[in-house]
């Protein structure tokens, strides 16, 4: 007797989907396709405008930190030598700590 691969499950939306795609016909997979990279790539503009803002607001911060006499740059580097010399713990793989 052989034994049969089975094929791993899916989600029911994931099977849906696919049916649904399949009795679409080519055209209308391809316009699907290109509007939904059409609003991704608004998507992504956005992201984009929402970074840049966040990025002037860090640099307005830190401006005045550096007013302040704060100096983030040798924080950083001083935290980067205490880690440095901390010692390394070994980490376990995602799969390890996923299927506990």
């Amino acid at each position: 007797m052989t034994a049969v691969a089975k094929k791993p499950a899916q989600p029911a939306a994931a099977q849906a989907g696919q049916q649904q795609m399949q009795q679409m016909s080519r055209d209308e997979q391809v316009g699907f396709h290109k509007g939904s990279l059409s609003t991704l790539a608004k998507e992504r503009e956005e992201m984009i405008k929402i970074l840049g803002i966040v990025e002037q607001l860090m640099q307005m911060h830190i401006k005045a930190l550096k007013e302040f006499g704060i100096d983030l740059e040798a924080q950083a580097r001083s935290a980067a030598q205490q880690q440095a010399a901390a010692p390394k713990r070994p980490t376990q793989q995602l799969d390890k700590l996923l299927h506990k």
